[in-house]
């Protein structure tokens, strides 16, 4: 970092992403206690985009751009609408824990998807390694989702909400790799005002053919419901992605992509402290599996590993792959 007088944001800011957005499965999950997903989902960005829209505006910025706003159109409903909203909808059947651990497995969907990398990403061996890993982590978590007789939804719900969450993963890489490939010539923050106001739009428009606004009223809203909206606005939509995008500026992105390892932890801690949402034995070792996996995938990355330190690495993979394994007791005849 250039900036010596702003290193001290620098743990801030990672703070904000790794708790805030945490908490922020917590924050759908109250909101949903009295919003329909979409309706809430659309009020979260439209009501931010709109207020950075303005500020920006008074900055003196312009957005007169077909261009740009079409591109941010595409980045905003494929990331925001389609990311974040769908996770609202998938917590309607399963815990905001659940829905975060789900969403963990981010990381794999960008491997696979992004083909032009391939190359360079199967050059390194422990991405592939990492990848099964995860793979396995993610099927032994998803056995002790659905199999858990604690949940009075049906398994077959249960099974269609991780199936959603793990498209709203797959329609984030998508908008990500496509905002990558596909720049706007506008500020980081006006695109992403235009893209909160387009999801916010967006949202709106899916609620109105899922039929949400039928008998939708305000004055059902629980405050408890109107708390989890105004914390998604000002610090989901605000502090944390401001802070996000602040990061990617100024440390490598391998390290701010950490925030996909802590939040499903900090969302498990908090649930459990909060909400009184606990995961069980299979789900945890599914859960510590899936976070391995999405390390061991990233982990050149981070550091050059040395070859005592790729041995250490491959004896715990095979550990926590024997840990995962369903117990099966020794039958006699």
């Amino acid at each position: 970092m250039n900036n010596n007088k702003n290193k001290w944001l620098v743990p801030i800011a990672y703070a904000n992403i790794y708790v805030i957005w945490g908490i922020t499965f917590l924050a759908i999950s109250l909101g949903l206690e009295g919003f329909p997903p979409f309706i809430l989902t659309g009020f979260r960005f439209l009501a931010a985009g709109t207020i950075a829209f303005g500020y920006l505006l008074t900055r003196g910025e312009k957005a007169n751009s077909i261009l740009n706003w079409k591109k941010n159109a595409i980045t905003g409903t494929l990331i925001l609408t389609g990311g974040t909203g769908l996770v609202g909808w998938g917590e309607q059947y399963v815990s905001a824990a659940e829905a975060a651990i789900a969403i963990a497995t981010g990381p794999f969907w960008f491997v696979a998807i992004d083909k032009r990398n391939w190359k360079s990403y199967f050059a390194d061996k422990f991405i592939p390694i990492g990848l099964v890993i995860g793979f396995i982590g993610l099927i032994i978590f998803l056995n002790g989702s659905v199999s858990d007789s604690t949940h009075s939804t049906s398994s077959t719900l249960r099974i269609m909400a991780f199936a959603v969450l793990a498209l709203s993963s797959i329609l984030w890489v998508l908008g990500s790799l496509y905002s990558k490939n596909n720049p706007s010539s506008h500020s980081k923050f006006m695109n992403i005002a235009q893209q909160l106001i387009t999801a916010g739009i967006t949202s709106f428009i899916l609620a109105l053919v899922r039929g949400e606004w039928i008998g939708f009223s305000f004055s059902i809203v629980p405050i408890s419901a109107w708390l989890g909206l105004i914390f998604l606005i000002v610090f989901g939509s605000f502090v944390a992605y401001i802070s996000y995008i602040w990061l990617l500026s100024v440390q490598p992105a391998a390290l701010v992509s950490t925030h996909t390892y802590i939040n499903p932890i900090v969302t498990v801690i908090a649930g459990w402290l909060f909400s009184n949402q606990l995961i069980n034995l299979n789900q945890s070792y599914g859960l510590f599996i899936i976070l391995f996996g999405v390390l061991l995938t990233n982990t050149t990355k981070y550091f050059k590993l040395s070859n005592r330190s790729k041995v250490k690495l491959r004896r715990t993979r095979r550990i926590l792959i024997s840990i995962g394994r369903p117990y099966k007791p020794i039958t006699q005849f």
